[in-house]
């Protein structure tokens, strides 16, 4: 299995509001260290919802299963899958509690597909903390948005 590393962001002006993400891949075999930058964004959305987006479009640029050390400023995205939210959301038709309906339950399905194909290890990253590759998702995240402005 090809080795990958992640950098994913994302961002919103408002919440909900105009938002976008961004992703940086790199990957090295013999040839060298390959990098793929990657970002899009909508018009309206939320801060969360750009977070996993990132995820997704990270994982899915992959052309085949990869092993992945993915990198995620968010809380809400690292801790949903470390701590398996995600999979006993699933497991309880969605819900995270007896009352509440889990949120951003479209994007969570595909994330669940993807890391049905990839072996991806997540990581917290301190955001806005000098980490080159997350501020540099952070900018692409951010200029998706002013594409859209």
């Amino acid at each position: 299995m090809k080795e990958v590393i992640i950098y994913t962001d994302g961002a919103c002006s408002g919440n909900p509001g105009p938002g976008g993400y961004g992703a940086v891949l790199l990957f090295t075999d013999s040839r060298g260290t390959h990098r793929k930058e990657l970002s899009g964004g909508e018009a309206e959305t939320t801060n969360n919802r750009m977070e996993i987006m990132g995820v997704i479009k990270g994982l899915e640029a992959l052309k085949s299963p990869c092993k992945v050390t993915l990198y995620s400023d968010s809380r809400y995205v690292v801790d949903a899958i470390e701590k398996e939210w995600v999979t006993r959301w699933r497991r309880n038709n969605w819900m995270r509690n007896k009352r509440d309906e889990a949120l951003n339950v479209d994007l969570w399905k595909r994330v669940l597909e993807l890391l049905d194909i990839h072996k991806v290890d997540f990581k917290w990253v301190k955001g806005h903390a000098n980490n080159p590759e997350n501020e540099r998702c952070d900018e692409l995240a951010r200029k998706a948005i002013g594409d859209m402005e």
